[in-house]
């Protein structure tokens, strides 16, 4: 039998390993930061509906443009953004790839701030640019002179910043993000995807106006409960929409995506009506884990790393073995999880508590 070694597969790829978090199945699954709580009966049957309206044209392509989900998707950024500036694709990672595709490639590199989401590294390799990650500071945090020293020693093309950052959860400020656009003459774009969990009147959007360079990337996967869907959207210069459209796939959002996530917007107060509690349950989750000797890190994010664990492997496995999936991010003497229900927290903490019993 043919194995992935035998194929003629450029040489940047051969050795490495599919992306992929653990797909199991178990009653409190807190591993890949997805909002736990299940949409509104109302709202699934109104997506239901539009989905089969549409399905009576599915003969047809659907609108390359998908005028209506932008529009929507503009009306609920707010800002002032107009349709122009939005564009959206099959999850925020095709965004990012996108993005990749048109402004990276052979002799173009991309700086990140490790540890941070790790898809960075795999987009950039599947679109021939080199990546590095600088270091963060204590705590993984960031600030403007560490932003810009790592600018000025790397010269990138592509700056990624994620705020707040996956895997740690660290918020990142508004003066971060000018820092960087100011050193660089190259593309920056900040990752919002958890940017509902945070301080609204921190998001880089309210830094448009008057950077054509400066691209927010968000998701409707988490605050939304969305994850299924797979919608990824991207607020940025007129200009840099065009230049989406020279990377996309000819109609790359299908009239079943445009259908539900316009209906999804039409419902965004009952959808992000969950945000509150989640935040609640993150706090929640950060209190009691300094209660019991752990270290968690600063989080706006629907999750928290948290280090103090002397055997992350083993604490990992006995938690599964309660019924409670963590994520192991390969960070020493730390594991994250998502703040799900409170159910689904009281769960966690219970398990995690019986095991310091032990």
């Amino acid at each position: 039998m043919t194995s992935l070694s035998d194929l003629p597969l450029r040489e940047s790829l051969r050795g490495r390993e599919p992306y992929g978090a653990p797909q199991l199945s178990v009653p409190v699954a807190l591993n890949v930061n997805e909002n736990t709580h299940e949409l509104p009966e109302d709202v699934i049957k109104d997506i239901v509906k539009r989905v089969g309206a549409v399905a009576h044209g599915i003969n047809r392509y659907p609108d390359r443009e998908f005028e209506g989900l932008r529009k929507a998707l503009a009306n609920y950024l707010g800002h002032n953004l107009d349709t122009n500036q939005i564009w959206a694709a099959n999850g925020s990672n095709e965004v990012l790839q996108q993005i990749f595709q048109a402004f990276g490639g052979p002799g173009r590199l991309a700086l990140g701030f490790g540890p941070t989401y790790s898809m960075y590294s795999l987009i950039a390799l599947g679109a021939d640019t080199q990546y590095v990650d600088a270091d963060r500071d204590e705590r993984y945090e960031l600030t403007p002179d560490l932003i810009r020293s790592a600018i000025a020693e790397h010269k990138p093309n592509i700056v990624m910043l994620c705020s707040p950052n996956n895997p740690t959860g660290t918020p990142l400020s508004l003066e971060c993000i000018e820092a960087a656009y100011d050193a660089t003459d190259g593309i920056v774009v900040v990752d919002e995807a958890y940017a509902e969990f945070a301080n609204e009147s921190q998001t880089a959007i309210s830094l448009l106006p008057g950077r054509p360079r400066l691209l927010i990337s968000r998701t409707m996967s988490k605050a939304f409960a969305f994850a299924g869907a797979r919608v990824g959207y991207l607020a940025a210069d007129p200009a840099v929409v065009d230049a989406m459209r020279l990377v996309r796939l000819p109609y790359h959002l299908s009239a079943f995506t445009q259908a539900a996530a316009e209906a999804a917007l039409d419902h965004a107060d009952a959808l992000l009506a969950t945000v509150a509690d989640i935040r609640v349950q993150r706090d929640r989750i950060v209190d009691e884990l300094r209660t019991m000797g752990f270290d968690p890190y600063r989080s706006d994010s629907n999750f928290v790393l948290f280090g103090g664990v002397s055997d992350p492997a083993r604490t990992f496995t006995e938690l599964l073995a309660r019924g409670v999936l963590v994520r192991n991010v390969g960070i020493p003497n730390t594991l994250r999880v998502t703040a799900g229900t409170e159910a689904e927290t009281s769960a966690f903490l219970k398990a995690l508590a019986e095991l310091q019993a032990n």
